[in-house]
């Protein structure tokens, strides 16, 4: 894999039997760490389960950000309003609704220079990212101190696409 910076890099994905907590907490510090390498986001403002109390307000935040993007010409008025809602990641309070669902999600995905950097889906069990060393190195440090060992997220074996272990038959493919 070749990242952003032109280096070589690793794709992660999250491991089973993690405690719903730490799974939050892990698409969350994934986020803040891929966040500057990110310049295109999407996310789903549908969950498989009810959303938490505590995130109401974010899930009410995307689908206003869907109805503006209606109104201004910039999204199809027969689009699913709750589908592929664009978050812009270097606005603070849009990154804040973006950290709040993808932990909950069917779909969110971060994108950088028309490549895939980030997924999460399945409301919270399927994480998958493409890292720099850097990154993949700040990302351990944080969830360390989080109390989350490094087992958490193991390498995407080689050989294994993504779109294998992502996409089953049946499941609708979103292009961007």
């Amino acid at each position: 894999m070749i990242n952003q910076d032109g280096g070589s890099g690793r794709e992660l994905i999250l491991v089973d039997g993690l405690s719903p907590s730490d799974v939050a907490l892990i698409h969350r510090e994934a986020l803040r760490v891929l966040r500057s390498g990110i310049d295109a986001a999407h996310v789903d403002a549908y969950s498989d389960d009810a959303w938490p109390p505590a995130v109401l307000h974010s899930y009410e935040r995307a689908l206003s950000l869907a109805r503006e993007a209606v109104a201004d010409g910039t999204r199809s008025r027969r689009a699913d309003l709750g589908m592929g809602i664009d978050v812009d990641v270097r606005d603070d309070a849009q990154f804040e609704l973006l950290l709040d669902l993808v932990p909950y999600t069917i779909h969110a995905e971060g994108w950088w220079r028309e490549r895939q950097v980030f997924s999460a889906s399945d409301s919270g069990t399927s994480l998958w990212i493409a890292v720099t060393q850097e990154q993949e190195t700040e990302l351990l440090s944080r969830l360390d101190t989080l109390g989350i060992p490094p087992n958490a997220l193991a390498v995407q074996p080689r050989g294994r696409s993504r779109s294998s272990r992502w996409w089953r038959p049946g499941r609708r493919r979103r292009g961007r």
